[in-house]
C-alpha cells in the first residue's frame, strides 16, 4: 500500500445516495492522479468489490443494511490492509473521536469537503495507513524474534558435570547476526563412574536447517552418552540420525568427541574429519597427533575410526574447536589463523585464554563453538 494521489490508486465508495457519490467521484476527479473509484451502496455489496487491490475505503456511516459505528467496525474487519476514512453528513464531534478510536484514519464532513481537503485527506491516512501496518509488522517481528530466542536458549546445552576438579569453559558464536543457534554444538556430560566425555561439532552449510540439525545431533549425542553407548557404535548411530534427518545428502558433519579417564590424566577421542584438539601439558602447547582419525559422518556408510589414547598427566588444558576459529581471516594480511597460527598465539600468550585468542581472531566468518577443559590448578 505504496500509492498516493500523485499515482493511480484504487478506492472503494460505500455511498447509498446517488447525489452524494456522484459529489465524491468529481471531486476525486480533480486529483493530480484520479484514482480508481469502485462505488457500492451497502455492506453487503462491499463483501464482493472488496479485495486485497483496494487501498482505501470511503464509507458513510448511514447504509441500508448498517449504521453509526457498526458499519465502520464491519468495514474495518473486511478491509484490515486498507485506509478506511468516515465520510458522512453526521456532524458530531464525539462520534468522530469514537470512529478514529475505532480505527479510521479520518472523519470527514461531506457538508466541508471540497476537491483539495479530500485529496489531502485521502493522502494522508494512507500514509497513516501504512505507517500503522508497518509498526505492527515491526511488533510482530520483534515478538517471533523474542520467542525464537527463547526457544533457542532453551536448546543451548547445560553441562552435566560434577566434578570440581574440572574447570570447563565454552564459547558459542553463531555467524548469522540475530541468530543464538548455528550448525556448531557442543556438548559436556559426566557419566556416574566419575568418566568426562565431551564433543563439539559442526554440520556443513550454514542456516536454520543446520542449526536444526547441529541441536539434534548434539541431543542424540548426550542421549547416548547417558545410555552407556561409545565409541564406534555411537558414532554410527550418529551418522544415522544424520542421515535421516539431513535435507540434503551432500550435508556431512565432523565433530570431536573425548572422554576422560575417572582420574583425568587420560583421554580416549575419536576425531571424526575434524580440527584436532590443541592440549597445554607441562608447559608445552602442541596439538593432538594423529588427526583426524576418521572421515565426517554421512559421507561412507562403513567408515572407521581409529581410538586416539592421549596421556595428560596431572596437569593439564585441552581445547576442542570447530573450524570457524582457524579459518579467521587475521592481521592486515587477512591470512588465515590455521592451526599452526593457533597454537602460537597460544605459546605466545602462555595460556589457553579463549576470550583473549577469540579477540586477536576478530570478525569470524564462520560458526564457531569452544569447549576447554582445564585440571584445577592447570
Amino acid at each position: 500500500m505504496t500509492a498516493t494521489l500523485s499515482e493511480t490508486l484504487t478506492l472503494l465508495l460505500i455511498e447509498d445516495d446517488d447525489g452524494d457519490a456522484f459529489l465524491v467521484e468529481e471531486l476525486l476527479r480533480q486529483a493530480e492522479a484520479p484514482p480508481k473509484i469502485t462505488w457500492v451502496r451497502s455492506l453487503q455489496e462491499t463483501k464482493a468489490k472488496l479485495t486485497s487491490q483496494i487501498q482505501c475505503v470511503l464509507v458513510d456511516l448511514t447504509l441500508p443494511d448498517a449504521t453509526g459505528l457498526e458499519a465502520l467496525e464491519q468495514v474495518l474487519a473486511m478491509a484490515p490492509h486498507a485506509a478506511v476514512l468516515v465520510l458522512t453528513g453526521l456532524r458530531d464531534v464525539h462520534v468522530g473521536v469514537a470512529a478514529v478510536k475505532a480505527g479510521a484514519q479520518d472523519y470527514l464532513v461531506k457538508q466541508d469537503v471540497d476537491a483539495r481537503l479530500l485529496a489531502r485527506a485521502v493522502r494522508y491516512s494512507m500514509e497513516r495507513k501504512r505507517a500503522d501496518l508497518a509498526q505492527i509488522a515491526l511488533v510482530e517481528a520483534e515478538l517471533i524474534a523474542k520467542e525464537n530466542s527463547r526457544l533457542e536458549s532453551g536448546l543451548l546445552p547445560v553441562p552435566l558435570l560434577h566434578t570440581d576438579a574440572l574447570e570447563h569453559t565454552t564459547r558459542y558464536l553463531p555467524g548469522s547476526e540475530g541468530s543464538l543457534l548455528a550448525g556448531d554444538f557442543l556438548d559436556a556430560v559426566q557419566t556416574p563412574d566419575g568418566s568426562v566425555h565431551i564433543v563439539v561439532g559442526d554440520v556443513c552449510g550454514h542456516g536454520p536447517a543446520e542449526a536444526a540439525l547441529g541441536v539434534a545431533l548434539r541431543i542424540a549425542w548426550r542421549t547416548l552418552v547417558l545410555a552407556g553407548q561409545t565409541g564406534d557404535r555411537m558414532l554410527r548411530t550418529l551418522d544415522a540420525v544424520l542421515r535421516a534427518e539431513r535435507q540434503a545428502p551432500e550435508i556431512f558433519t565432523t565433530l570431536c568427541m573425548a572422554t576422560i579417564s575417572p582420574d583425568l590424566c587420560r583421554a580416549r577421542m575419536r576425531v571424526v574429519g575434524h580440527p584436532p584438539p590443541v592440549l597445554m601439558r607441562d608447559g608445552r602447547v602442541e596439538v593432538v597427533a594423529n588427526t583426524p582419525s576418521g572421515p565426517p559422518l554421512g559421507i561412507f556408510p562403513d567408515a572407521e575410526w581409529t581410538l586416539i589414547d592421549v596421556p595428560l598427566g596431572d596437569e593439564w588444558a585441552m581445547m576442542l574447536y570447530t573450524d570457524g576459529l582457524i579459518e579467521a581471516a587475521v592481521g592486515e594480511s587477512k591470512e588465515l589463523l590455521g592451526v599452526d597460527g593457533l597454537v602460537d598465539l597460544i605459546r605466545h600468550h602462555g595460556a589457553i585464554d579463549l576470550d583473549r585468542i577469540i579477540t586477536h581472531v576478530g570478525t569470524l566468518s564462520d560458526d564457531l563453538a569452544v569447549v576447554l577443559v582445564r585440571r584445577r590448578g592447570a
